[in-house]
């Protein structure tokens, strides 16, 4: 099966889900800077969602690159990792609008942590259509990145009934932990 349909289906879709995320920012009503402050946790929560989404579209590209094709369970993992980063719009505006008090922090990392695993699946499905020596499965190795992200996930779900704020840092973590490009595939493929 072509990979083709896979890519143009998912690359609309988080387009849609920055779309939809983007339409939570309320405008003021007033037009001077004490008006946005405000706004400025919202705002962050947006930035982070969307450094996020940002991380698993590229990988997402990268993962399809090293592919040559799909099969039908690699449609459904798609389409569950995509499932969990649509809630990432919803939890972004209950956090920042709330603060980033306790529960929606909670809940925020809960969907960080269902994504990373969905993701997970995805790249495990993969493999299992390409085969152990493939590109794909020696370019992502023992995915020691991919694992310590599920624990730092875990850890900061459990630290935000503690300390919402250290939990939200160690989500910041995570991202700048996949800004760091990536090059693990474009390497294999380039071999």
């Amino acid at each position: 099966m072509s990979k083709g349909r896979l890519e143009a289906f998912s690359d609309g879709v988080i387009a849609i889900i920055i779309t939809i995320m983007v339409l939570e920012l309320r405008v003021p009503h007033e037009a001077n800077l004490a008006a946005l402050r405000p706004l400025i946790l919202v705002f962050l929560s947006y930035v982070l969602s969307f450094i996020y989404l940002g991380i698993y579209w590229t990988n997402h590209h990268h993962l399809l690159q090293a592919s040559r094709h799909v099969s039908g369970s690699v449609l459904w993992a798609n389409l569950h990792l995509l499932f969990w980063l649509s809630l990432i719009p919803f939890v972004t505006a209950w956090a920042g609008e709330n603060l980033f008090a306790t529960l929606p922090v909670a809940f925020y990392g809960t969907v960080l942590l269902f994504s990373a695993i969905a993701y997970y699946i995805l790249t495990r499905t993969l493999i299992g259509c390409h085969g152990q020596d493939s590109p794909l499965a020696v370019a992502l190795g023992r995915d020691f990145k991919g694992k310590i992200s599920l624990v730092i996930y875990a850890v900061a779900i459990l630290l935000s009934f503690v300390n919402p704020e250290l939990a939200c840092l160690l989500y910041v973590l995570v991202a700048i932990m996949w800004l760091i490009p990536d090059r693990r595939i474009e390497r294999a493929l380039a071999l």
